[in-house]
């Protein structure tokens, strides 16, 4: 699974450097020694007007090596695709799930399953459009491929906005578990700008800092393995907890609906969807891509299963007294609850350096060539540590978790799951698709819109409303 990651990364990597090559290669003459760098079969008129040939020939060339490249590179089998797919989605939803489920009612886990189905459909169809055009690597090379430069755009300030908001989502929930593991403890932490615990979440960030330094891909995977891991702990931990009874009533009544909640309740659950930005390197990282869809299948309902599982039991523990992680509702004196804290601590410190490396690398290659690659890690972590900073200052200045993370799932990551999606594989498709399948994708992107709208609205109103309410306090 790590090999694969890296190998995801490492290609990344790549493309930045053969983007740059020829960009080189556009300004250079076809006389002389130039001419080795052009295909080897060019038309003979071609070379007589002194012009790079771009006949069909060499397209069809370049698209066999395009293939040969892919088959080179591709080495992750159905099991580890599967893996690699239930890890870039489990994350924070599984800490939020129980009290979504508590405040929508039990009707609500019915939008948790539907919007699973809906999001391995449009994972479905993502894999469609690579598969249209062997060429595309990424989320927003699709995106490119289907409106053009505003398609790029519009797809990379989205996954952009996603991955900082999710980091945000991240360190506020570092600081509430690092809160709660030092419960009762008397730090005599004395600091004119920070309480006790915001201290030890800058403490904690300021550890995970030079994580954003590393360069090598093997190093940033393997961090990625340990969250993994830490998610899975915590899902045990959970489990744990309700088969040893380590709670006073594990048998509360959930409400049947609460509708009034379902709008921010909706940007909850859409958040432990979003993976769809890392899928077309799964896709490419496959030795079958043509097993994609089956992989989408099943890992959307491992993922299903094990949300709706956590929501029923965390709902049925803890009732009204949930809280918006369900770590916070575990008795902290249980070593149970002690593992699953540190693991929900650990979480974080692992993402910040796997979020931010496809920016960095993005930014390291955008510098000028001329620029010394030692100045250019310098310029890349100087940029990744004030960015860090820069969410560290937000997490604790709005330290309110599922707001915070409703309005991440409803502003980006609806967009992410459904909406881009399915406005891909429509523009990319259109005319080759029927219409009942042309249908389901226009009901798919309206109703993602719907829930962008009022989870955004309802959201935005919460956060606002609890950050009035401390601060008037």
């Amino acid at each position: 699974m790590l090999k694969s990651l890296r190998k995801s990364l490492t290609r990344l990597q790549h493309k930045c450097v053969n983007k740059q090559r020829s960009e080189g290669d556009r300004s250079v003459s076809v006389h002389g020694e130039d001419l080795v760098g052009l295909p080897v079969q060019c038309c003979n008129c071609c070379i007589e007007e002194t012009k790079q040939c771009n006949c069909d020939h060499i397209h069809a060339a370049e698209d066999v090596n395009v293939d040969s490249q892919r088959d080179a590179n591709a080495n992750s089998s159905f099991v580890h695709a599967v893996i690699n797919m239930v890890g870039m989605l489990i994350g924070l939803g599984q800490l939020s799930t129980p009290y979504a489920v508590e405040s929508g009612g039990w009707v609500s886990a019915f939008l948790l399953i539907g919007l699973g189905v809906m999001c391995a459909y449009s994972s479905h169809i993502l894999g469609r459009c690579l598969r249209m055009n062997p060429k595309l690597r990424s989320f927003v090379e699709i995106g490119k491929h289907a409106f053009g430069s505003k398609g790029r755009l519009v797809a990379a300030t989205i996954i952009y906005m996603e991955i900082f908001m999710s980091l945000v989502s991240y360190t506020i929930s570092l600081h509430d578990n690092l809160t709660t593991v030092f419960l009762g403890i008397n730090l005599k932490l004395h600091f004119p700008i920070f309480s006790s615990s915001q201290l030890l979440t800058v403490v904690a960030v300021l550890i995970a800092l030079p994580s954003l330094w590393i360069r090598d891909l093997s190093s940033i995977s393997f961090l990625s393995g340990v969250g993994i891991l830490m998610s899975l702990l915590i899902f045990l931990c959970v489990a744990a907890t309700a088969l040893l009874g380590h709670v006073q009533s594990n048998n509360h009544t959930i409400p049947v609906l609460q509708l009034h909640n379902i709008p921010s309740v909706s940007g909850l659950y859409v958040f432990g969807y979003g993976g769809h930005i890392v899928f077309p390197e799964l896709y490419t990282a496959m030795k079958d891509p043509s097993k994609f869809t089956k992989v989408s299948i099943v890992s959307f309902a491992v993922v299903t299963a094990i949300y709706t599982t956590l929501g029923f039991m965390g709902a049925k523990m803890f009732g009204k007294d949930v809280k918006s992680q369900i770590t916070l509702s575990m008795s902290p004196e249980h070593i149970v609850t002690k593992i699953a804290l540190w693991a929900t601590v650990v979480a974080p410190m692992t993402k910040y350096a796997l979020e931010f490396t496809p920016f960095a690398i993005q930014l390291e290659h955008s510098l000028p060539s001329s620029m010394s690659g030692r100045t250019k890690m310098i310029i890349r972590g100087c940029v990744g540590s004030f960015s860090l900073l820069v969410i560290l200052t937000l997490a604790l200045s709005v330290p309110y978790f599922e707001h915070v993370l409703s309005l991440t799932g409803s502003l980006v990551s609806v967009a992410v799951c459904l909406i881009l999606p399915c406005a891909f594989y429509v523009k990319i498709c259109w005319g080759q698709i029927s219409n009942p399948i042309l249908l389901l994708n226009l009901f798919l992107i309206t109703f993602g819109f719907v829930l962008a709208v009022i989870g955004t609205i309802s959201s935005s109103k919460l956060l606002l409303k609890s950050f009035q309410l401390h601060h008037s306090s």
